[in-house]
């Protein structure tokens, strides 16, 4: 991919201000949304079978999913979709309950050749959803910690920061509003978002702060690589996300979809937000 003109953008004709409008408009919007999900349904964006426990059957159908859902019009399903190349199919569930669990899988095996069950206890989903929020609490804290041990300035950390977790909100604002659940693959893709977050934040701080030449000539330096890398990134998510959906991979479409949608954020946010933040810096904040 060959490197995008960065230096036809034209920083000069707006100001600080107008540059971090657009990205903290969209902040404020996906934090809206997600506190809106929240008062409505008590969590916001809708959680996978791993953090809230369930049954899964997978089984084997020669029929169209509406023709399964109108053979088992007595199971509650709460999501089917087809698996692979074949005519496999898995089927969710919020039943927990072992007897309800195997009363599903006699109705299921009436009809189709079921493959595998497993049940997940309330309990257990519980656990790992505590862990997973955990989890990407610490990466956020530890990479924040990390930011600050590096460039140890108040307003160049705070831009790689705020943008980390934009890039965060924005994924998340847009699974609920499309009702993307949050799974363990996706919790894992909104981890990668933050690793790809501080690359691209952290080269770009190092070429303005501590390379030589001036303020934009440094920027576009930076610019030309990670514009490029980022570009690559979503080329091969989209990818990704094609091939999966087409194959019926599970998990890979719903990682692919949360990591464009958040590198697509880290353009905005790095490129609008964090210049903005530092060009304040350079010329009108406290220097060094």
């Amino acid at each position: 991919m060959s490197r995008p003109d960065v230096e036809s953008l034209p920083y000069d004709d707006y100001s600080n201000r107008q540059l971090a409008a657009v990205p903290l408009v969209l902040l404020a919007v996906a934090l809206a949304i997600l506190g809106g999900a929240f008062l409505l349904s008590g969590t916001p964006i809708d959680l996978g079978m791993a953090f809230t426990g369930g049954t899964e059957v997978r089984f084997d159908a020669d029929a169209s999913g509406d023709e399964i859902r109108a053979t088992l019009d007595d199971v509650d399903i709460e999501s089917l979709r087809s698996v692979g190349q074949s005519d496999s199919y898995l089927l969710q569930t919020q039943t927990t309950d072992p007897d309800e669990a195997t009363a599903i899988e006699e109705e299921i095996a009436q009809n189709y050749d079921v493959l595998s069950v497993e049940v997940r206890s309330a309990s257990f989903g519980a656990d790992t959803q505590q862990q997973a929020i955990l989890g990407v609490i610490i990466a956020f804290v530890g990479m924040s910690l990390i930011v600050a041990l590096i460039f140890r300035t108040f307003v160049p950390s705070l831009a790689i920061v705020a943008s980390a977790f934009s890039d965060i909100m924005i994924p998340l604002a847009v699974m609920s509003l499309f009702s993307i659940q949050l799974t363990l693959g996706t919790v894992a893709a909104l981890l990668m978002i933050i690793g790809y977050s501080v690359d691209s934040d952290i080269l770009l701080n190092n070429h303005v702060l501590n390379r030589h030449g001036g303020f934009y000539e440094s920027t576009f330096r930076a610019m030309r690589t990670g514009v490029s890398m980022t570009l690559t990134s979503i080329s091969a998510m989209v990818m990704m996300f094609i091939v999966a959906t087409l194959f019926g991979i599970p998990l890979l479409p719903d990682i692919a979809l949360v990591l464009v949608l958040g590198l697509t954020a880290d353009l905005i946010n790095t490129y609008l937000m964090n210049v903005s933040l530092l060009r304040w810096y350079k010329y009108e904040g406290v220097t060094r």
